[in-house]
This record gives C-alpha cells, sequence and structure tokens, in this order.
C-alpha cells in the first residue's frame, strides 16, 4: 500500500468515526426536541378540532410543559458545553519575531507535507509535542492566518475564522536535540494539521472538548443545593454523552494519527529513527534534573533558572557515563535547536519559571523566592538546605529533653550542636545496665514491638542507588496531552540514599506518622522521627499562612519584557497541577536529616564541600571527588542504632564529631 494510499484510507476513517460523533449529538438534540414536537402536534390537533376533549387538553397541557422544561434543560446544557473553557496545556508561547528561523522551518515542513502550517508555537516542560486547538474564545483571539497557508489537502479551502493548531513543543528537545532531528521528529506532528482542518474533524473535537469542560464545571464545589442539584444533572447528561462519543472519539484520533504518520514518512524517514533515541534521553535526564536537582531548589524556595541548559548538561554526563550512550556526544558539534530562537536565555527562564508553577506551586510568596543560577547552586541550595535540616534535627532533640555536650561536663568549646550529640542519643546499648528502657523487643533489639525487624550489623542493610549509569532503553516516553511528571528516575518509596543520590534532604512535606512510617527503626529513631514529621509539618502549614493573601513577586522575565508563562490559560489556585513525589515516611525523613547533619559536619572539620551531580543532584565532595558509602552507614545507625561504620566512615575521612558546626 502506497503512502498516500494509506493516509487518504486513515483520513477517511477518521472522517467517518468523526460524523459518528456528530451524530450523537444530532440524536441528543433529537431527544431534546421530541416533547416539543408531540407537544406541537397536539396543540395543532386541539385547534384544528380533531383531538377533542379533556383527556387530550389535559395531555396537551402535560406534555407542554415538558417539553418547555426540557427544551430549558437543554438549552441549559448547551450554553454550558458552548461556554465551558475547555482544558488547555500551561505554555510559553514563542513570538514569531523571537523565533523567526523555527516558524521558517515548520513552515517549510507543512509546504512540503502540503498542510497548513500551525498558527503559532509554544512551549511546554514535557518531553512530547502535539498540536492544541486554541480557538475557543477563552483562550484568547486566535492568530490571523497568513496568506502563505496552504489550502487544507484535499483541494478543500480552510473554512473562514478557523484557526489552525498551536504547536506544542517538549522544552527539552529545542534545547538537546539538533536541528536536523527536531525537524525529523516534528514532522508527524505538524503533518496532523491537515486532518484538524477538516470541517466534520474539527466540530467533533469542539463537541467532545465542550463535554469535558461542562463535565469539569459541573464538578466544581458548590454549597447552594439548587446549584449543586443542577450540577449534578448538567454532570450526567455531559458523561452519558461522552459515553456514547467515546469509542468513536479515540478511532477518530487513531485514524488522525494513521493518516499524519503515513504522509510525514517520506520527510526525513531515517533521521527520525535516530531522533526517537534521542526522545528517550531527553525523557531520562529532564526526569532526573527536575527530581533529583530542581525540587531540592523549590523547597528551599529557589528556581534554577536555566533548566533546559541543565538537560543538557545532565545528558552530556549521562553520555560519558552509559555505555549505551557512546557516540552520542559526538552529534554536540551540531547545529542545537535551540539556536533557532532569537534569545535562548530568556526562553529558558519562562520555561523554568512554569516548571517550577506547574510541579512545584511557586513562584512562592515573600522574599526568598528567587531565581539561582548553576553555579550558584552548591553554596546557595545544597549547603543551605544541609544547614537547615541539621538545624531542625537539633531544635526537635531540645523539645525531646536530649540533653547537649556542655550539659554532660564535656571539653570547653563544644556547647554547640554536634554531631556527637545524634551520635550517642540514637545509639542502642546492646547489652549492661546502661540499656535504655523500653529499647528491646521480641523482635529484637531497637525495634518497635509489631514492626518491621531491624537490620543486624551483619546483614546488608537497604542498598543505595549506584552512581551507575541509566538504560536508556527502558525510558521510552509515552505521548501525553498536557504535561506528565516522569518518574523513571525518582527514588522508590523508602529507598534511603547518600546526598549525591537523592533530592536533598527536608525536601518532601512530612505527613501524620503511623506505625508504617515508624517502622525499620530504633525506639528513641520513632520518636526522633515522628518529632521531625510534625515540626516539618507545623513549618510548611506557617509558611501557608504567612503567603496567604500576599502577592507574588513580578519576575525577571515580565518585568523585562521578555515571553513569560501563558498565566492565563490554568488557574493559580490549583496549582501545582503535577506535584513530582509523595510525602515521605517518618524513616526516611529521619534519615535525610541525619544525612545533612553529617555532610554539615564533614564540611566545618574535614573541608569538604557542597557540590551538584547533574544526574543524582546535591552531593558532598572531597578533594572533589564524590564521598561514597554514607548511606548504608547512617541505614545502620537508623535501623539498628549501630553507629559504629558510621563513625568508621568519618574516621577514614577525619570528620569530628564532638566539633559544633554552624547552623542556620
Amino acid at each position: 500500500m502506497t503512502g498516500t494510499g494509506g493516509e487518504e484510507m486513515g483520513a477517511q476513517a477518521a472522517r467517518s468515526r468523526a460524523l459518528a460523533v456528530l451524530r450523537v449529538r444530532s440524536r441528543a438534540l433529537a431527544v431534546a426536541l421530541l416533547p416539543a414536537a408531540v407537544a406541537v402536534v397536539l396543540l395543532v390537533g386541539g385547534a384544528t378540532g380533531r383531538l377533542p376533549g379533556t383527556g387530550w387538553d389535559a395531555a396537551r397541557w402535560a406534555v407542554s410543559v415538558l417539553a418547555v422544561l426540557v427544551l430549558l434543560a437543554a438549552a441549559a446544557v448547551a450554553l454550558v458545553v458552548a461556554r465551558a473553557r475547555p482544558a488547555a496545556t500551561p505554555t510559553v508561547t514563542i513570538a514569531e519575531e523571537s523565533a523567526p528561523d523555527l516558524y521558517r522551518m515548520v513552515r517549510d515542513l507543512a509546504d512540503r507535507l502540503d498542510v497548513p502550517a500551525p498558527s503559532a508555537i509554544a512551549l511546554t516542560p514535557d518531553c512530547d509535542s502535539w498540536l492544541e486547538d486554541r480557538t475557543h474564545p477563552a483562550h484568547g483571539p486566535p492568530p490571523a492566518p497568513r496568506r502563505t497557508d496552504p489550502a487544507v489537502p484535499g483541494g478543500h479551502a480552510r473554512p473562514r475564522g478557523a484557526a489552525a493548531p498551536v504547536l506544542v513543543i517538549g522544552s527539552p528537545f529545542l534545547w538537546w536535540m539538533r536541528v536536523g532531528e527536531l525537524r525529523a521528529v516534528l514532522a508527524p506532528v505538524v503533518a496532523g494539521t491537515g486532518p484538524s482542518a477538516h470541517p466534520d474533524i474539527a466540530a467533533a473535537r469542539r463537541f467532545i472538548r465542550g463535554l469535558d469542560a461542562a463535565v469539569a464545571v459541573a464538578s466544581a464545589d458548590r454549597r447552594n443545593p439548587l446549584s449543586r442539584a443542577a450540577c449534578a444533572g448538567l454532570a450526567r447528561v455531559c458523561r452519558l454523552l461522552l459515553r456514547g462519543c467515546r469509542v468513536h472519539a479515540a478511532q477518530m484520533e487513531r485514524g488522525v494519527a494513521s493518516a499524519a504518520a503515513e504522509r510525514a514518512q517520506a520527510v526525513d524517514y531515517g533521521l527520525r529513527i535516530a531522533a526517537q533515541e534521542q526522545v528517550g534521553l531527553a525523557y531520562a535526564g529532564w526526569d532526573r534534573l527536575l527530581t533529583r536537582v530542581a525540587l531540592p531548589a523549590w523547597r528551599m524556595g529557589r528556581w534554577p533558572s536555566r533548566l533546559d541548559v541543565g538537560v543538557v548538561a545532565a545528558l552530556t554526563e549521562l553520555s560519558r557515563r552509559d555505555r549505551l550512550a557512546e557516540g552520542f556526544a559526538s552529534r554536540l558539534g551540531e547545529r542545537p535547536a535551540c539556536d533557532l530562537l532569537e534569545e535562548p536565555g530568556a526562553m529558558d527562564e519562562a520555561v523554568s519559571l512554569l516548571t517550577a508553577r506547574l510541579f512545584h506551586g511557586g513562584p512562592e510568596t515573600g522574599p526568598d523566592w528567587s531565581p539561582v543560577d548553576w553555579d550558584e547552586y552548591p553554596e546557595e541550595v545544597v549547603d543551605r538546605t544541609w544547614r537547615t535540616d541539621a538545624a531542625r534535627l537539633h531544635r526537635v532533640l531540645d523539645t525531646l529533653g536530649v540533653r547537649r555536650a556542655a550539659e554532660e561536663d564535656t571539653a570547653p568549646g563544644t556547647e554547640g550542636p554536634t554531631l556527637a550529640r545524634v551520635l550517642d542519643h540514637l545509639t542502642v546499648p546492646t547489652d549492661g545496665p546502661g540499656a535504655a528502657p523500653g529499647m528491646a523487643s521480641a523482635d529484637g533489639p531497637g525495634t518497635l514491638p509489631g514492626t518491621t525487624p531491624a537490620v543486624g550489623p551483619g546483614a546488608p542493610p537497604h542498598t543505595a542507588p549506584t552512581d551507575g549509569p541509566i538504560d536508556p532503553s527502558r525510558t521510552a516516553p509515552a505521548p501525553q496531552a498536557t504535561p506528565h511528571p516522569p518518574t523513571d528516575g525518582a527514588p522508590a518509596p523508602g529507598d534511603t540514599t547518600a546526598p549525591g543520590d537523592t533530592p536533598a534532604p527536608g525536601e518532601t512535606p512530612a505527613h501524620p506518622e503511623d506505625d508504617d512510617d515508624l517502622g525499620g527503626t530504633t525506639t528513641r529513631g520513632a520518636a526522633l522521627a515522628a518529632g521531625l514529621s510534625a515540626q516539618l509539618a507545623r513549618e510548611e502549614a506557617a509558611a501557608q499562612r504567612a503567603g496567604a493573601g500576599t502577592a507574588a513577586p513580578a519576575t525577571p522575565a515580565a518585568t523585562a519584557g521578555a515571553a513569560g508563562p501563558d498565566a492565563a490559560l490554568w488557574d493559580d489556585g490549583a496549582l501545582p497541577l503535577l506535584p513530582l513525589q509523595p510525602p515521605r515516611s517518618g524513616r526516611e525523613i529521619l534519615t535525610a536529616h541525619i544525612t545533612a547533619m553529617v555532610c554539615c559536619a564533614a564540611m566545618d572539620t574535614a573541608g569538604a564541600t557542597p557540590g551538584l551531580d547533574w544526574l543524582d543532584g546535591p552531593s558532598l565532595l572531597f578533594d572533589g571527588a564524590r564521598a561514597a558509602d554514607l548511606a548504608p552507614s547512617v541505614l545502620s545507625l537508623v535501623e539498628t542504632g549501630d553507629p559504629g561504620p558510621l563513625r568508621h566512615w568519618m574516621t577514614e575521612l577525619g570528620i569530628r564529631p564532638e566539633k559544633p558546626v554552624r547552623l542556620v
């Protein structure tokens, strides 16, 4: 079968399914008009004397009232469906004057495919690209069609007033891919503007989007009982219509995709195969960058202003580590797709701010929310995060009544917060009269009754993720209609690693504690974990109260007149739309805070420095090299109360636990 024949078959299938969707709409209209038609027949019969009698008079009144009620209800449903605002992906629109080369490339691609060019181009923080219809009045006035836009394939001119969809491009593609690779990836996407311009397909899509938006309107929380009843009826009708359209709509979109793929097959087909490998790499790098690097900064009220540049650095590092990525770095000598932008730095900043809003909910209110450059990240984010968590750890120890070193008649000058205080409190005496009461149970020393037994010193602790490479073959992105936070690179629940392997300690909000949260640690560790979780919850609640009613600060992109996120496309009250990680357990919070305290002691007593690993986030550096084997030592202290492995690790590196450290 030829490409043209395949395209025609896919387009015909899409149009056939679009007509099926429109038939569902027509049937719904017919059902709404049926009582009115019956009422008209009865009224005409009465006026002409053909249907006399009290019975027919009663029927005329009943059917007429029913017809009026049904028509009013149908009109209300139709009005809501027509006026409801369809969902739109939050994006950063690229003006043509800020990216003439990119617009020229897309239009040349559309001319070669013989389809209408997209009406606009926008960036989104996702590893995917798609077409999005923004012709609804709530999305703003559509761009005026250009004279160079070709007619709809098949000899039909584009309907008057219709605008081509917007081309949404994942920002990591623009920075990581080369120009040729981006063109090859966008070819089947741009080819979809042809079927999208067909009147039946466009009408079917508008009907489905309207129903979906109406369901969202009906699902809004309302206090008025009458409004709730009306919304319940509206939602029931819209869901019934959506169920009737579901199969046809899915088959219609498959036909559109098939037609677009067949039409684009002759454009850069060989290069598209190689470009798909870069799609998988970009997905893996973006995932790691968000969960390991950006999230710690967002938790501290800072947002990295060059996330897409960080993707390039992360993927370059991945190419260096991973044998499967050998040869990928050689392509860096080719022209990057971000060169198609006039001001890639300003666009990167705008996308980075949008990313923070979608995945974290920022910008936070208050003076601390500000951008941070990558060269400032170790000091402004890593060091500050560790010292903040260490300070919280000592505050909770104070509330638990744990004495400081000065109260134990130790050497002068050691009255400040020390790591030794933490180690001594969590150490579990194994025998002798000094054993702490309540520290032993049937499950073994230092465990809570009914919880998971602690791992003994001779048993292997929970292993931390290694610094090894990612296998790109196991990270294949799935197309998404809205930004979707990848989770392949996120640490699994319960997995605790060194500061170079996980997001910075304390970055995840606490949640109510239960036995599962506090399992796998000692009695003292469980009490300390509960205190830390409660303290984190109080701090988060206080921050929310302090930020209530405070206007968000103006962003540099907005004040400079540069491109900024299209804030009109989403509701600020619903942010974050896509939170990255669930709350951590109490054991994870405790482990993170102890790790932070160890890192502070290493920096203040052994000359270690905070660092940034592009794939693993915050790192502890000794002479420029990442510290290893910290996670198993900390886990041994948390799970069994045995400080031996951690003390041995610190002795080898010259860390002095009895020395006070500087906290925030």
